[in-house]
């Protein structure tokens, strides 16, 4: 039979192939573009939302810059793993210098940044926050304190305490615990931050009645020998020091006057925890040293013991304050954009106002680590309570 059959039978066998053929490969290609359109949709729907990140990831200043970066990775870790809302953290270095800050803060934009959780430092702050607000970027900033950082940017925002409240609230601690009855003050003249706290601090003392017997001061130039304060401070008979200043300089402040047989008890406030964390620095230098800080390491709520635990499992020691506040930082985005249908296609000026008016509304209270029912002011400051700790064999403890 096969023999006979016509070639016509033979073209329109094939023809029917092809043509069954070819609705198998539309059918195909239907099914892919199908599923490719689902992981674009469900990949839209996950894209993350932007925030920048700037502060001194090397250089004498960056165990603050490393502190803050490695709290706000935990907060965006967290959340994510969460669902729902995203977030991608960039997080550049600027050496705690204004130029690099600003240049940081440009590259940040560039790739798309929508909020910006920055910048670490108060000088290099100064510099970037007039570009945000130009720019209706808002800024939270983990820990610039210095009243000039939010002074006239209403899309600026603080997560530390002001250097007026530092200031006041160390005057009023030593006052209250008795801690000294000469005081000596050793702060940096240009620096904006030292020189904030110490006036709130020097009329506060004065205001409460403490003796301050010696005030000397120091430069980012001269800050490398400090006898001459010391020696001045020994010699009025100062029994505590007060230090409102960052961690290198008071390193060396710690070991000079261990050097001269110089030990009077020595206070300082935010600026100063870390120390522990720097460089070669010999912890046992710090014994006894009393900060002012929103964050105590040792505290037994849930929250802490398991940020602590987290740092100490990644980095392999205590988190500091400046850890705490930038994962504080984060997580107040969070929560105050949680609710809202934001997306990672939301323009940065849209969510600025929308943040703006989340943050200084009445009804947004934050609980952290850095403290308890948070409420920011309509400048931008943030009320909550400071925290005494003493250094003990290495390790941050709580006084109160």
């Amino acid at each position: 039979m096969r023999k006979h059959m016509k070639p016509r039978f033979y073209l329109t066998l094939i023809v029917a192939l092809v043509l069954c053929l070819a609705m198998l490969a539309g059918c195909g290609d239907k099914g892919t573009k199908k599923a490719d359109d689902k992981q674009a949709e469900t990949s839209d729907d996950a894209a993350p939302i932007k925030l920048g990140g700037i502060g001194p990831l090397t250089g004498g200043a960056a165990v603050y810059g490393i502190a803050v970066q490695n709290g706000a990775n935990i907060a965006v870790e967290e959340i994510n793993a969460l669902g729902g809302m995203q977030f991608k953290l960039n997080f550049q270095d600027d050496e705690h210098d204004t130029e690099k800050s600003v240049n940081a803060y440009n590259v940040l934009k560039d790739w798309g940044m929508q909020i910006l959780v920055g910048t670490v430092t108060t000088v290099p702050c100064n510099a970037v926050g007039p570009e945000s607000y130009n720019d209706r970027i808002f800024t939270l900033t983990p820990s610039a304190s210095s009243p000039e950082v939010v002074e006239g940017k209403d899309n600026v925002f603080q997560m530390c305490f002001s250097d007026t409240n530092q200031g006041i609230a160390a005057a009023q601690y030593i006052q209250e615990k008795d801690l000294g009855s000469k005081i000596a003050i050793i702060y940096n003249n240009s620096d904006a931050y030292s020189t904030g706290i110490y006036e709130k601090f020097s009329s506060e003392a004065e205001a409460k009645g403490l003796e301050v017997v010696s005030t000397t001061t120091f430069t980012e130039d001269t800050a490398n020998d400090f006898s001459v304060q010391l020696t001045e401070a020994q010699n009025a008979g100062a029994d505590l020091v007060f230090l409102p200043i960052y961690c290198p300089p008071a390193a060396l402040i710690l070991a000079q006057a261990k050097d001269m047989g110089y030990k009077p008890a020595f206070f300082g406030v935010d600026g100063m925890d870390g120390i522990l964390e720097l460089e070669n620095f010999d912890t046992e230098l710090a014994e006894g040293v009393m900060l002012l800080t929103p964050f105590v390491a040792d505290a037994t709520d849930d929250l802490t013991v398991a940020f602590v635990e987290k740092y100490k499992d990644l980095h392999g020691e205590v988190p500091n304050q400046f850890a705490a506040d930038g994962y504080d930082s984060v997580y107040a985005i969070y929560e105050a954009l949680k609710d809202s249908d934001v997306t990672a296609e939301t323009p940065a000026s849209d969510l600025c106002e929308l943040l703006i008016g989340i943050f200084t509304s009445d009804d947004f209270v934050f609980n952290g680590l850095t403290g308890d029912n948070m409420t920011w002011s309509k400048s931008g400051e943030v009320a909550k309570s400071p925290k005494g700790i003493v250094i003990e064999n290495g390790v941050y403890v709580g006084i109160d």
